[in-house]
């Protein structure tokens, strides 16, 4: 449930029988909420009054656990419009993410038709499930998920009416997409940076399989309306990131060119990709702590939904073991590492015995380590 106070803050729970809500904005248990209506206005003892209502799937999307930073549902609504994504439709996604666009993905394309989500990243392919799932009671059977590369799942694809792209480098997939998309099939680029949209779109261009390409990016500012008190609101949803989409052609090389002339500095004379370095440009990953809090809460969300009680279950179990065993598996490689670096030291230090600073730290984590 979604509730909302006088002042307009929303906070999104999951009701159990056994559940209590507290804020600074008063409290009340959850048995007297549950029952009810949708669209119930519940008063706390504090006099305080709150708003329960079921979360639209764009409310949804803004207060789920997240590993990835979620497209926000004005760029989500524009993929399914731009790239005309319809009932039964053949769809690959490529960066799954925490799965904000594969909820909208899968309601556009339906029960009739198809969605290929590719993760190259486990945790995050396990959260972005874990949210489908909670959204939907369970797994879609029309959602296959992949874990692995995106170019190699997509060789084995054809007849695709929709290639969607959330990720570092969509340049590396202009060619697969290419080989799996049917003739007029379209592909859709979801990127944050300018260097990135450039890029892509030289890239679609230099394939001569694709359209001319267009770039967007979608704005959303909300107005504040009180009687003749009519303006903008001084906050909005800026730049989150530039579209960039593309259809294919039937017969490669036959692209229209368009007969506009660039602006004269738009190409310099030899200009090429090669050489240029995006490594700034890297993902930018939750800590490891942060993304091991996040796997716990959808787990024990997990068993929330299932026994309507806040006690953990056996999700959460499982996770506990799953997380124990990472963290074990990581504190082994770690101290296989220290091991080595310290029977490479050198042998002038072991004949005196003495430690320097850095073999007495190495020493102190392997021994922690082993503990």
């Amino acid at each position: 449930m979604q509730l909302t106070d006088p002042k307009g803050r929303h906070y999104t729970i999951s009701l159990t029988s056994d559940g209590y809500f507290h804020s600074t904005r008063g409290s009340f248990a959850h048995s007297e909420l549950i029952g009810k209506p949708e669209g119930s206005v519940i008063d706390t003892k504090e006099g305080k009054h709150f708003l329960a209502l079921r979360p639209l799937q764009s409310d949804y999307v803004l207060s789920m656990p997240r590993g990835a930073t979620v497209i926000y549902p004005k760029d989500a609504a524009q993929i399914v419009h731009q790239a005309d994504i319809f009932p039964g439709a053949r769809v690959f996604e490529a960066g799954l993410g925490s799965g904000a666009l594969s909820l909208a993905l899968l309601a556009a394309v339906g029960e009739h038709g198809s969605l290929t989500s590719v993760e190259r990243r486990p945790e995050f392919a396990q959260i972005g499930v874990a949210n489908v799932v909670s959204w939907y009671g369970a797994f879609p059977s029309w959602w296959d998920v992949q874990s692995g590369e995106a170019e190699e799942i997509l060789h084995g694809l054809r007849d695709l009416d929709v290639v969607v792209l959330d990720m570092l480098a969509p340049w590396e997939l202009v060619a697969p997409a290419a080989d799996a998309l049917r003739a007029g099939g379209v592909i859709i680029a979801y990127i944050t940076t300018t260097t990135q949209l450039s890029r892509f779109v030289e890239q679609l261009r230099t394939s001569h399989a694709f359209t001319e390409p267009e770039a967007n990016e979608t704005l959303q500012r909300s107005w504040h309306v009180q009687g003749l008190s009519v303006r903008p609101n001084h906050q909005m949803v800026g730049h989150t990131g530039f579209l960039a989409m593309s259809r294919r052609l039937a017969v490669t090389g036959c692209e229209l060119t368009p007969t506009r002339r660039p602006a004269p500095a738009a190409q310099s004379e030899g200009w090429t990709w090669d050489g240029i370095d995006f490594s700034d440009l890297e993902d930018r990953a939750p800590t490891p702590k942060k993304l091991r809090r996040i796997r716990r809460d959808i787990a024990h969300r997990a068993d929330v939904e299932e026994g309507g009680t806040t006690k953990p279950g056996a999700h959460f179990a499982a996770m506990a073991a799953q997380l124990d065993e990472e963290i074990r598996a990581s504190h082994n490689t770690q101290s296989h590492r220290h091991t080595e670096s310290s029977a490479s030291a050198p042998a002038a230090a072991a004949d005196s015995g003495a430690l320097t600073k850095n073999e007495e730290t190495h020493t102190e984590i392997s021994e922690k380590l082993g503990k």
